[in-house]
């Protein structure tokens, strides 16, 4: 599996173990992120140190993801690496996906 996830703190944390978030990965990214949200979780932290390069596709899905809570969740970002954070950043994500630079911080932080 590519991704884990575990209940922590009140938020759900996800875990993606692969270097890459890419067209090959994506829809099984949003579909995992999907089943989360459908078992009752509103809060998600996706835990991004492994992934070393995120495309618009991987971009996509953690938008689908978010769409799929309408307003009513959040999802945020923990341990983004410089090319990832680069993306969120370039494409002004940022602002929907806040970054921080650990779990813990994440799950403390608004």
């Amino acid at each position: 599996m590519s991704f884990q996830s575990r209940e922590e703190g009140g938020y759900e944390v996800v875990v993606v173990e692969e270097a890459r978030l890419d067209a090959s990965l994506a829809e099984a990214f949003k579909n995992y992120l999907f089943d989360v949200i459908d078992k009752g979780t509103s809060a998600l932290v996706v835990d991004l140190e492994n992934v070393k390069f995120m495309d618009s596709s991987g971009l996509g899905a953690l938008v689908a993801a978010l769409k799929k809570l309408s307003g009513q969740g959040v999802i945020k970002l923990a341990r983004a690496q410089p090319a990832v954070k680069d993306l969120f950043e370039l494409t002004s994500m940022e602002t929907l996906f806040p970054i921080f630079a650990s779990v813990s911080d994440a799950l403390e932080g608004d």
